[in-house]
């Protein structure tokens, strides 16, 4: 029951009733702002086209945007807004960016022929530009401020208190961070359209939307409650302009007249107090060992776009659930909940028994070691996936198969001097592959007959010969495959031979391929993959219907009518590019090596640097902390950029390096430093500064005694 007691504001549980809101909104907020992220890198590939590299960089440029923003969000609520009104207008920034986010990816905006893509790609291009750019400035902006808002609606005398709200508050964000990497993924992989029917990221960008939406009314509908802390100036100005002015007056005592002092810092004592310096120096302490950790967040980001990528060439029908490719993101929250405790009441207690002295800093360097190994693990894990992946003719190369529709044997010999095949009665052969010119002309036997013809096939193209022998000629079929890479986001193609002496109408699912006519072939038809589709074929106006096999994800299949009788048909299923075979669970082993070395690495690195830093100063290592995060991300850009790797098993090998050879030398920086305790730092301080209050007084009275005996 809420109470309201004189001078405070209603609580509830002996809690602030207003810290409600901003958990309600803090849940909301990442549920917006992961949700979309989730389904992001998708987004980019299969709605506007680009490639896995320029989607894998403007993926890393936005989450670096998001990590470079809060250090402007805490200069504006520090300096001017206030928290509050910070928290309010960038929040009202972030629901427009995800509403435009949203209008961007409707289909329907600028597909004019209805043929299901958009017409006009640079619309939607420019739209998400901007909808990203606004949700960048409102989520970074925000950051800083909600949860140190949360913290200022607590009394001096309830520590307990708020340290329980933190822990409310991470759990919130988890929370959030968890359903909406499961929910978003769902809604992407539903259609949805006015005059086509694609895959619905309107809906999956709408959600977000709507949740920044509700986080931003709950948020303002707790206004009355909230205790406003007004704006004080930012810590991290005056600590800029202690270190502008160490070095500008250092430049200028750059001659040796000038005696040498103990820190460079010192510089900055003309105009800047004894206190504030040594604070400066403890922190820019820290923040030195923060130069090698964006190497970290480096690798640790690539959940979201590599893994995610890697994750579509995958098999991800697990039973009676089947797993889209951005949701394999969801195994990190849950790993987290996870591990955090049993990390923390078991495995630590353990080692501490062991007496074995892991510091903090060890602990960072074993988790900069995981996460190299996490991507050592993605590496085996993409070697095994390229096994798998059809080879497609490259550049004066055609690739042709051989289908034997009749009942007798077949050889087909390939003109001049080149192989011959012997491929059995309805049967057919994998893709061969030959040099273009070379290739000049076909003989086919069969049984007593035989045919020879010329053919040019054509370059960079898969080619399907379907043969069939009669009883008086051998009739042969060439079909141009118009496939050139492997069906993605798990889809399949399926087309139809009708080896029937009649027409027929064919239907598979809701798909029409229309009349065939006899030992005729349809176009491909792309279908979800994971399903079992009804086939229907209508012969002489009888119905034919036939359930057909599973066909996994990211295949192509050419399905063969033989016959038909007693209301079905006998298909035979000529596999084109095989499904995916590489199931997605094998990512759970890079995913837990991951999450263990966020565990030792990121929540050791926040402790290690409040437990350095003076309490005034905790906001400038925050900054510095999501500096990291953004620098990484940045990292992805040069290094994917500049490494030019064919291939991503590579890739994956090349950032496991780096990452190992930055842990290197973290270790040898952590070894040489010297951990102090802020406390008793600024203890001395007090203890210098009541001396030097005690001598001044002494100061002026001897003064004044020289004075009065002139």
């Amino acid at each position: 029951m809420a109470a309201k007691s004189k001078g405070k504001s209603p609580s509830c549980f002996g809690y602030p009733l207003s810290i409600f809101f901003i958990i309600i909104n803090e849940f909301c907020e990442r549920f917006s702002y992961y949700g979309m992220r989730a389904v992001l890198v998708l987004y980019f590939k299969y709605f506007l086209q680009w490639n896995d590299n320029l989607s894998t960089a403007i993926y890393h440029t936005f989450v670096a945007l998001c990590y470079l923003t809060p250090i402007l969000g805490a200069l504006i609520a520090d300096s001017w807004l206030g928290k509050f009104k910070t928290i309010v207008s960038l929040s009202i920034v972030y629901t427009i960016g995800q509403a435009i986010m949203s209008v961007s990816s409707i289909n329907d905006l600028t597909d004019h022929n209805s043929d299901g893509s958009p017409d006009n790609i640079p619309v939607h291009i420019a739209l998400s530009m901007i909808g990203l750019i606004l949700i960048a400035l409102g989520t970074g902006g925000i950051k800083p401020c909600v949860s140190a808002f949360g913290g200022d609606q607590f009394e001096e005398d309830q520590d307990k208190q708020r340290s329980r709200f933190f822990s409310i508050f991470y759990l919130s964000i988890n929370a959030g961070s968890l359903l909406s990497t499961i929910i978003t993924p769902i809604l992407r992989a539903q259609e949805c359209g006015i005059r086509s029917k694609q895959r619905c990221y309107p809906l999956a960008f709408g959600v977000p939307a709507a949740l920044m939406a509700i986080s931003l009314v709950v948020f303002i509908i707790g206004s009355g409650m909230y205790k406003k802390v007004k704006p004080q100036g930012n810590i991290m100005i005056q600590v800029s302009k202690c270190i502008g002015f160490a070095i500008k007056n250092r430049f200028r005592h750059r001659s040796k007249e000038f005696p040498k002092r103990e820190h460079w810092l010192d510089w900055a004592s003309e105009k800047y107090d004894k206190r504030l310096i040594a604070q400066t120096k403890m922190v820019l302490k820290v923040l030195f060992l923060y130069i090698p950790l964006p190497m970290f967040w480096a690798l640790f980001d690539q959940q979201g776009s590599r893994w995610t990528l890697q994750a579509t060439t995958m098999d991800g029908n697990f039973g009676a659930i089947q797993i889209q490719p951005d949701q394999m993101q969801t195994v990190n929250p849950i790993l987290i909940i996870i591990m955090v405790p049993v990390v923390d009441a078991v495995v630590y207690p353990l080692i501490k028994k062991c007496k074995i002295n892991f510091t903090p800093l060890k602990k960072i360097t074993v988790g900069m070691f995981l996460a190299s190994l996490a991507f050592v693990a993605a590496a085996l894990v993409q070697v095994q996936i390229d096994k798998t992946l059809p080879v497609f003719p490259a550049a004066g190369q055609s690739q042709i198969k051989v289908i034997n529709l009749g009942t007798d044997n077949v050889t087909v010999k390939f003109e001049p001097q080149l192989p011959q095949v012997n491929v059995m009665p309805k049967d057919w052969t994998g893709y061969m592959t030959f040099e273009s010119s070379q290739l000049q002309s076909l003989s086919i036997t069969s049984g007593n007959k035989s045919k020879t013809e010329n053919i040019k096939l054509e370059e960079g193209k898969r080619h399907t010969l379907g043969v069939k022998n009669y009883a008086n000629d051998i009739v042969f079929k060439l079909l141009l495959d118009n496939v050139t890479s492997k069906p993605e986001e798990g889809n399949n193609l399926i087309r139809f031979i009708n080896n029937l002496p009649d027409p027929v109408n064919v239907t598979m699912g809701e798909t029409s391929f229309g009349n065939l006519l006899s030992f005729s072939d349809s176009s491909y038809e792309l279908f979800p993959g994971g399903r079992k589709d009804e086939i229907t074929v209508i012969r002489n106006s009888t119905n034919f219907s036939v359930p057909s096999k599973a066909l996994g994800f990211g295949s192509a299949y050419t399905i063969v009518i033989d016959e038909c009788s007693v209301n079905t048909c006998s298909v035979k299923y000529s596999e084109d590019i095989p499904p995916n075979t590489v199931h997605m669970a094998w990512q759970i082993p890079q995913y837990f090596i991951l999450t263990c070395a966020e565990v030792v690495f990121s929540v050791t690195g926040l402790e290690f640097s409040y437990s350095q830093a003076p309490s005034n100063m905790k906001a400038v290592l925050q900054a510095g902390w999501l500096l990291t995060v953004a620098v990484g991300n940045i990292i992805v850009l040069i290094v994917a950029g500049a490494s030019k790797l064919s291939e991503q098993w590579a890739e994956y090998v090349l950032f496991a390096a780096l990452l190992l050879a930055v842990c290197i030398i973290f270790a040898v920086m952590a070894h040489f430093y010297t951990y102090v305790d802020p406390n008793e730092v600024e203890a001395q301080l007090d203890e210098e500064e009541k001396k030097q209050d005690k001598k001044d007084p002494d100061i002026c009275e001897k003064q004044a005694e020289a004075d009065s005996q002139m």
